[in-house]
C-alpha cells in the first residue's frame, strides 16, 4: 500500500501536466479530466497511506495494554527514566527496526504522496506568468480615468460630495460601456483589476489636510483618494470617524490618518495607504491623475524593487 501510495502521487503529478483545462479540458463521463485524475490520484494516495498505517498498528504492532497513573505535577526522574525505556521497548515491539521495507515504503509514501503533491499545489497558486512580480506595482488606473462609486459605477461630481462623506470607489474601466470605451474584462483578470484598483475617497476642510512633500496637488478642494486595500494583509477598510479622520481595518484594527497622508498611527499595519492623485475634468467629474505611485496592498519580498 506504502509503494502504491507513492505511485498514485507521481501519477497526480502526470495527471496535473498532461490533461488540459479552461476551454480546451477533456472530459471523462461528463467531468473535466484533470479534475477528475487529480482528485482520484490525489484521494488514493492518502487513502493507501492511512489504510497501510492502520494494517502497520493492528497487524505487526504488538497488541499489549499499557496504563499509565497520571500525576499533578513533573514525574520523578526514575519514572522519566522508565517511560523512555517503555518508549524504546515499544518501538522494538513495533517491529519497524526489524522490518525495513515496511518502514522505508511507510516513510517514502508519506514523503512522496504528500511532498510531490504539495509542490505542484503550491504552484498552481501561480499559473502561468503569474509570478511576475512586476504585476503587483501596476493596477488599472490610468491618467483622466474617472473615480465612479463602487456597485452602481455611476461618475462622482466633486460638488456632489460633503465634508464628511466616505465614497467607496472603483476605477470607471470596471464598468466599461459604449460610451467610455473600456474593454469587458472577464474571469481572473476582472477580478483582480476590481481588487487591486478599489478605493476610498473622502472630503475634509482643505486646512485639515497634511500632504506629504510633492503632493499638494494631490486633492480637489479638500477631496482625498486612498486605496482600499490594507498595507497589512490587504484586507478592505472603510470604517471611518469624521471627526478624526481615522479609518480603521477591521481585521487586525490598523489605523490610518487619512489628514495625514494616511499614516499609520495604530496597529500591524507597516505603511501608509498609497493615496492616488486625483483631479477634475472640464464636466467637473473626479478623474485620475495617473496610477499609484507605489505597489497596493500587503508587503512582499521584493517590493522595495518596484
Amino acid at each position: 500500500m506504502f509503494i502504491g501510495a507513492m505511485v498514485m502521487a507521481v501519477l497526480f503529478v502526470v495527471s496535473y501536466f498532461t490533461f488540459s483545462v479552461g476551454d480546451s479540458w477533456d472530459t471523462i463521463g461528463g467531468l473535466g479530466a484533470s479534475t477528475v485524475t487529480l482528485g482520484v490520484t490525489l484521494g488514493l494516495t492518502l487513502l493507501l497511506i492511512g489504510t497501510a498505517i492502520i494494517h502497520l498498528a493492528r497487524k505487526l504492532m504488538a497488541d499489549a495494554e499499557m496504563v499509565e497513573m497520571r500525576h499533578p505535577a513533573a514525574s520523578p526522574q526514575e519514572d522519566r527514566d522508565a517511560t523512555v525505556a517503555a518508549l524504546n521497548a515499544g518501538l522494538d515491539e513495533s517491529g519497524i527496526g526489524r522490518r525495513p521495507l515496511v518502514r522505508n515504503t511507510m516513510f517514502g509514501a508519506i514523503g512522496v504522496g504528500l511532498g510531490l503533491p504539495s509542490v505542484v499545489l503550491l504552484r498552481d497558486l501561480a499559473p502561468g506568468d503569474q509570478l511576475d512580480i512586476s504585476k503587483l506595482a501596476k493596477t488599472i488606473w490610468a491618467p483622466g480615468m474617472r473615480l465612479v462609486r463602487d456597485v452602481v459605477g455611476t461618475p462622482i461630481l466633486a460638488s456632489e460630495i460633503e465634508v464628511g462623506d466616505l465614497i467607496n470607489g472603483a476605477p470607471e474601466a470596471m464598468f466599461p460601456t459604449e460610451e467610455n470605451g473600456y474593454p469587458e474584462l472577464h474571469g481572473a483578470q476582472e477580478q483582480i483589476d476590481k481588487a487591486k484598483g478599489a478605493i476610498i475617497i473622502v472630503r475634509m476642510d482643505p486646512d485639515d489636510i497634511t500632504p506629504l512633500k510633492g503632493r499638494e496637488k494631490w486633492t480637489v478642494d479638500g477631496i482625498i483618494c486612498y486605496s482600499k486595500i490594507c498595507t497589512h494583509v490587504g484586507c478592505p477598510i472603510s470604517l471611518y470617524e469624521r471627526t478624526t479622520h481615522h479609518v480603521l481595518c477591521p481585521c487586525h484594527q490598523s489605523t490610518f490618518d487619512l489628514a495625514d497622508h494616511a499614516k499609520v498611527i495604530f496597529g500591524p499595519a507597516a505603511r501608509p495607504l498609497p493615496q492616488l492623485p486625483i483631479a477634475v475634468d472640464e464636466e467637473g467629474y473626479l478623474v485620475a491623475q495617473s496610477d499609484f505611485t507605489e505597489p497596493i496592498g500587503a508587503s512582499y519580498w521584493e517590493r522595495e524593487k518596484q
